[in-house]
Formats: C-alpha cells, structure tokens, sequence
C-alpha cells in the first residue's frame, strides 16, 4: 500500500522554519541544512525562553512557522536527577506544546529523542517499537515527550539518536582530544555500546526527509513536504563501540592527522560503568536498529567512523 503523505504537507507562505534549542549541536547544523528551504528562525534563549509556556504560545502566533524541527532538550543527564521538574519542561512538556500547536495549524513537527527511552539491557539492537524502559528522569522525560508528541494528533517525525557530538559545542569527541593532549593515561568505559553520532548526520538525513515545492506563475503556493510516512526512526550511524572504542578512534585518527597527543594508544585503558559511578543510571545497550530509517529513505547510513574522520577534521580546520 503506497503511504498517504498529503498529511504531512502545509501551504503556508512565505515558509518559515522555526528551530528550538538552534545554537546547540544539532540545532545549528539544522540551520546550516534548512537554509535553502525557507527563512529559518532560530531564536536565542534571549529571544525566547522556552521555559515559559506562555512565551512560547505567544512566538508560535506571532512567526506561525511552517515547519517545526524541535532540537532543544535538557541534556545534563546526571544534573535531572536533582532538576526533574526542568528537564520535564524542556524534555516533555514544550514536545507536546509544540505538537499541539503543529496539530492545530496542519504543519510538521520533527522531534529529537534518545537511546535512553530504552531499559538498556541485552546486546540486541533496539527496534522502534521495543518496549521502553528509561533508567533515569533524562530518559523518562524523553520517553513523555515522544509520548505526547505521538498522542497529539500532528504529522510528526520522531529520530531516536544517541551519542550526539560535533565540531562545536561541548561533547566527547572535544574532550578526549583536550585529556589527549594533557595526559599520558586515561581509563574509559567500556561496558556502554552504541553508535557516536554526529550533529551534522542528524541534521543532513533530516533534511533529506523534506523538500519544497512551488507552482509558476508565482510561489504563493509554496509548501514543504515530508518523503517519510509519520512515526519514530532510529538515526545513527552503522556499526557500534564503546566509549573506550571511540576514544581510542579519536586518538588514532587525530595522530594521523598530525596531532601532538601526549596519550599513547596502549595508555588507554577500558573499565567497566561499575568503576564510574554517576547520578544517573547509564544503558550499556544503545544499538538501535537501522532498518526502517534506511528502507523508508532509500539509504545506506555511514559508518560512525567514517562519520568521526568528517567531524574531526572540521573541529582541527575551524
């Protein structure tokens, strides 16, 4: 049966594409993706705080976007534990703001969950539909917000990613080359598998889920529309590793690029999450399966190293 995607698809002229949470990672690599597409609205925290419901139903009347790629989400795991009520503002509450208002106006929402909805047990790849089991207020959070997204009656995109890093921001990848540079030692955990995924990644495919159209003699009837029936997707790359087979992908592939590391590979040492005791309660099994992303779009998602060498390289040329 062919899927019916004229529910996914708003008229509103001129197309204006409001990005929440666009100077974090994944936020400002959806600006770079969307530009072609519309006018981007990426407001600042200055702008708009998204803590204020209030605030937030009174910039939706204000831009009435065309098209919602939600980015913005509490990400200090450990810090919700003691912060439950903010990271469900950000986390869950302004998820199912934005897609009842996406319900309201006819319009797209994409929304940005995590490997962390999951009970994080097995060796399994997760599918879209495996039962959930979140083991911290992070991902219980994520899991409300994807909930009241999938509840709200909008035409939405859900992609579960996990591992985010970058060129910018702060994130793993940045860090292990500082402590690389610094140290001669480190010990990293090793019992934690998944997939590092990039920000640019997230932003490229979800870009490649969308694009717009206009209809001569004028463009008044210029719309975006979705190639993607609604539902949730896994987006990362293929393959997996450890936070210690990342790391050490991290040191190899900045030496070959000339990089003085003051770490030796054979100085990197693996150790279980036991060893290093956190707040929050971390999955040891983030796979998530791949399939229906790829199938649906007609892809081959990259291999997460080939995916690190890209990032690497424009972190050291920027």
């Amino acid at each position: 049966m062919t899927p019916n995607y004229s529910s996914l698809t708003t008229h509103h002229s001129p197309l204006t594409i409001l990005i929440t949470g666009g100077n974090g990672q994944v936020g400002f690599e959806l600006q770079r993706q969307f530009a072609p597409l519309g006018t981007i609205l990426a407001p600042t925290r200055q702008a708009l705080d998204l803590t204020d419901a209030s605030a937030v139903d009174a910039y939706l009347a204000q831009h009435q976007p065309a098209l919602i790629l939600n980015a913005a989400a509490y990400t200090a795991v450990d810090k919700a534990e003691s912060e439950p009520e903010q990271a469900k503002r950000l986390n869950a509450e302004l998820p199912a703001q934005l897609a009842a208002y996406a319900a309201k106006q006819g319009i797209p929402l994409v929304h940005y969950s995590s490997d962390y909805v999951y009970p994080g047990n097995g060796e399994i790849p997760w599918q879209e539909d495996s039962p959930t089991g979140p083991l911290s207020v992070y991902g219980q959070t994520k899991l409300e917000g994807d909930e009241a997204v999938e509840k709200s009656g909008a035409s939405y995109l859900i992609f579960r990613t996990s591992w985010v890093y970058a060129a910018r921001g702060n994130n793993f990848m940045k860090t292990m080359l500082r402590l690389g540079r610094e140290r001669e030692s480190l010990n990293i955990v090793n019992d934690q598998i998944g997939a590092p995924t990039p920000a640019r990644l997230i932003a490229q495919v979800t870009a490649m889920a969308f694009t717009t159209q206009s209809y001569p003699p004028t463009a008044h009837d210029l719309h975006i529309t979705t190639h993607l029936p609604k539902g949730i997707y896994h987006l990362a790359p293929r393959g997996e590793t450890s936070w210690h087979g990342f790391a050490s992908e991290i040191f190899a592939q900045a030496r070959a690029e000339g990089q003085p590391l003051a770490i030796t590979p054979e100085a990197t040492g693996g150790i279980p999450t036991a060893d290093y005791p956190t707040p929050a309660q971390r999955p040891l099994n983030s796979r998530m399966a791949l399939g229906k992303l790829e199938n649906a779009l007609g892809i081959t998602l990259p291999t997460w190293q080939s995916q690190l060498a890209l990032t690497l390289k424009e972190h050291l040329e920027s």
